[in-house]
């Protein structure tokens, strides 16, 4: 009986003896890659920069100066002045962002700014090249009579414009992947502030001759020898001109919420690592729009000179001439949506990135002349940066 005794306490001391072995030979696995882990936290930079810039198509739509009435008259042979009317198209934005992970955390804090402008100036005139009258009296064959054009249809059109805009990000982003796109791959949920400031100039002029021509008559004098002869009686035609000035901006600032992933696919940091990256972004802005127009129209009446009175008399006025101004300011709230896909290739603390990128701004800007019309802000295009990290 002693001995079956003995036999079980023996077994029961080699079921400790193995637990307590196995237990310790875990927990010296768990402390010796915990200490890898640290080193590899610690060897990883806590500071990054990246700088970059993007090829922005602009969205600056705004309402189209079109004078009526005397403009109605615009000769069909001449491309509409609205057609030269636009709004920058381009613009080539710079981009900087810092970001601060501290050591053995998954915070990320960063600050960013995106900066561009853009302008353009432009001059288009379209116009007739009429030739003159010519007439030989019956009476002289030898004597000719030459009546140049004292004017031409045309139509000119003149714009100078600009816009900038600035957008600043202060964010606070947690990495919430889990490793649910490898060992390299994050999922950087971030919450913080976004500022957006949008500021546009335009200044418009568009003049016109619509309907210029020689107006004839006919003389007849038998006893003199000639009939229904063909003179010019006057080159009637009339000189419209309009012009506008607007200055339009807008600057809010709100709550922001983005997330941003990476997921590794080819190589590794060591060597160079080809990742995907993605992401999308939304805010709410709070904020002040502001709208100042002032536009003027005049139109002029001309009857021209004849071979009888080459001297024409003084142009009139047609019609009231237009002057007017209109300043609004508006706080609005200004929704804010983008998103972004591209490649970066990195080699430890060096990587760049290439890929698109778009922003909307919903109703940001004031578009209108005589009354208030809004108008989206929006920024999309290729990018490109590089980022560097520092202090691993």
């Amino acid at each position: 009986m002693s001995e079956l005794v003995q036999g079980h306490d023996n077994r029961a001391n080699i079921r400790r003896k193995l637990l307590a072995s196995v237990s310790a030979l875990a927990l010296t696995a768990i402390i010796s890659s915990a200490k890898v882990a640290r080193a590899e936290d610690a060897s990883q930079p806590q500071l990054w920069i990246e700088l970059g810039g993007q090829l922005s198509r602009l969205g600056d739509s705004q309402e189209v100066f079109s004078p009526e009435g005397i403009f109605d008259s615009r000769p069909t042979i001449f491309s509409p002045s609205q057609k030269f009317e636009k709004s920058p198209a381009h613009s080539i934005d710079e981009y900087g962002k810092i970001s601060l992970q501290p050591t053995a955390s998954d915070w990320t804090f960063s600050a960013a700014v995106r900066y561009g402008r853009s302008a353009s100036n432009r001059h288009v005139r379209q116009q007739t090249n009429p030739d003159p009258f010519h007439k030989y009296f019956p009476t002289t064959p030898t004597q000719l009579v030459t009546i140049p054009p004292v004017a031409a249809k045309f139509a000119e059109t003149k714009v100078r414009s600009s816009e900038d805009h600035l957008v600043l990000d202060f964010q606070a982003g947690k990495d919430v992947g889990l490793g649910l796109f490898g060992r390299e791959g994050s999922s950087i949920v971030s919450v913080g502030v976004r500022f957006a400031q949008f500021h546009s100039q335009s200044n418009i002029s568009i003049k016109s001759d619509p309907d210029w021509h020689f107006h004839y008559n006919y003389l007849s004098y038998p006893s003199a020898g000639f009939t229904n002869f063909k003179f010019v009686s006057g080159q009637r035609y009339h000189s419209n001109w309009a012009s506008l000035s607007a200055t339009r901006s807008f600057r809010g600032v709100g709550p922001s919420l983005s997330w941003a992933a990476s997921a590794p696919f080819s190589g590794n940091q060591q060597s160079g690592e080809l990742t995907i990256d993605w992401g999308a972004n939304v805010a709410l802005l709070f904020g002040r729009q502001k709208s100042r127009t002032h536009h003027q129209t005049t139109a002029h009446y001309q009857t021209g000179g004849t071979v009888f009175h080459p001297d024409p008399r003084p142009a009139t006025i047609v019609g009231t001439p237009v002057n007017t101004s209109h300043t609004r300011s508006r706080n609005v709230i200004v929704p804010n949506v983008g998103g972004s896909f591209g490649l970066s290739w990195r080699l430890q603390d060096f990587k760049v990135s290439m890929g698109y990128r778009a922003d909307f701004f919903f109703g940001a800007m004031d578009g209108g002349i005589d009354s208030r019309k809004t108008y989206d802000r929006d920024f999309y295009g290729p990018y490109a940066s590089i980022t560097i990290g520092l202090g691993g």
